[in-house]
């Protein structure tokens, strides 16, 4: 994917699951040019079964490279685990480094501070399974 180094993204993902119980995904539009990012991240939400995990705890970062736009989606566990301006803070960083080019830094550093937050009410325990693929998405 064009100016996403999907590797590194996904080693932090990886990394961001042995913190956290929480499951976490990137998904990536090649072709996004809607308005409505937020609606389009939910249907990829639910797309890709992430309402399904046993916790409810999945949070998806839906990209929109092209418009240098992005959203999250979490499930209504990580959801309720945070305040609700925290994932509006997630993004607002995430556009921010888009900007400057660095998308790939970008979702390192948004896959990070998520994992962070969901690691108190979600930490990671012996014989959790990891139940979604670490692997963006398109």
């Amino acid at each position: 994917m064009r100016g996403i180094q999907t590797a590194r993204v996904e080693a932090a993902i990886r990394a961001a699951e042995r913190r956290t119980s929480g499951e976490l995904r990137v998904a990536v539009a090649r072709f996004f040019l809607g308005r409505d990012v937020q609606r389009a991240a939910q249907k990829t939400f639910e797309r890709l079964g992430m309402h399904r995990t046993k916790r409810r705890n999945g949070v998806l970062i839906f990209v929109a490279p092209l418009g240098r736009r992005c959203a999250v989606v979490a499930d209504t566990a990580a959801h309720g685990a945070v305040e609700p301006t925290f994932w509006d803070g997630v993004v607002q960083k995430l556009v921010a480094r888009f900007r400057t080019g660095d998308l790939t830094g970008g979702l390192e550093a948004g896959v990070q501070e998520i994992a962070e937050r969901l690691a108190g009410p979600f930490p990671f325990e012996p014989g959790d399974v990891d139940e979604l693929p670490n692997k963006v998405t398109r």
